[in-house]
């Protein structure tokens, strides 16, 4: 902006001697207008802001909060699927592995007269699986592992044999609370196997009962054979050993 300098008239006297101090008069008259003027006119214009400029010191913007992460799903278990086979049969073992109503499904083929699947409920994960002929009758059997979800780990089987290479029967494994002396000690964190033509059942023993319990540092294996009886196919104990 360029201020307009406002005009003042200025007296010259024609008076001999006079005229310097007439001059400085005037230009301090000037000035002492000038000065008033300019300063209301910078404050009046040049105080507001040009379009489009902040009229004063940014906001400082409000912190943006983060809702916390939710917490992640427990992992789920993997699924179970292995095709296996002895003697002519093969057995397709399948499980969804899900963590509430659990089904394992067992299919055979190469039987001569019924290869219907098996669907069994089972509390916990398939874990393994196994074929042999445990009773070398040349009618192969298959046995799956199951382990329970909880901290105690506790294993069960599920088991089916061949009967004379035409069909299948389930094979039972009795309770282990069934036999007192080969349950003493037993707190779960079982391990299954096909040891020497019998299934090994593995785990590790504890003294004292429940939240109390201590592991003593020792194992037990129990060793079965399978046994045909008047209710079907039987895992029988033969033998105990602690090591």
């Amino acid at each position: 902006m360029v201020l307009a300098r406002p005009a003042v008239p200025t007296v010259v006297a024609a008076v001999p001697g006079k005229g310097r101090f007439l001059l400085g008069a005037s230009l301090l008259l000037n000035r002492l207008l000038l000065y008033p003027l300019a300063a209301a006119l910078v404050a009046g214009c040049g105080g507001k802001p040009a379009p489009g400029e902040a009229s004063g010191p940014a906001p400082i913007p409000a912190p943006v909060m983060e809702s916390p992460a939710a917490a992640a799903p427990p992992a789920a278990s993997a699924s179970f699927d292995q095709e296996l086979e002895l003697q002519g049969i093969s057995f397709h073992v399948s499980s969804p592995n899900v963590a509430s109503g659990n089904t394992v499904t067992v299919v055979p083929t190469g039987l001569e007269i019924d290869n219907s699947p098996w669907e069994s409920p089972v509390d916990g994960d398939v874990v393994g699986a196994e074929v042999e002929d445990l009773d070398a009758n040349g009618s192969p059997e298959i046995y799956v592992y199951v382990r329970s979800r909880d901290s105690a780990a506790r294993g069960s089987l599920v088991g089916y044999a061949a009967n004379n290479r035409k069909s299948l029967s389930a094979i039972n494994l009795p309770a282990l609370s069934d036999d007192p002396a080969a349950a003493a000690g037993y707190q779960g964190h079982d391990e299954f196997a096909l040891v020497e033509r019998s299934l090994a059942r593995r785990f590790p023993l504890y003294a004292g009962e429940g939240d109390t319990a201590v592991p003593t540092g020792k194992t037990r294996q129990l060793q079965y054979k399978l046994a045909a009886g008047e209710a079907g196919w039987q895992l029988e104990l033969v033998n105990s050993t602690e090591f």
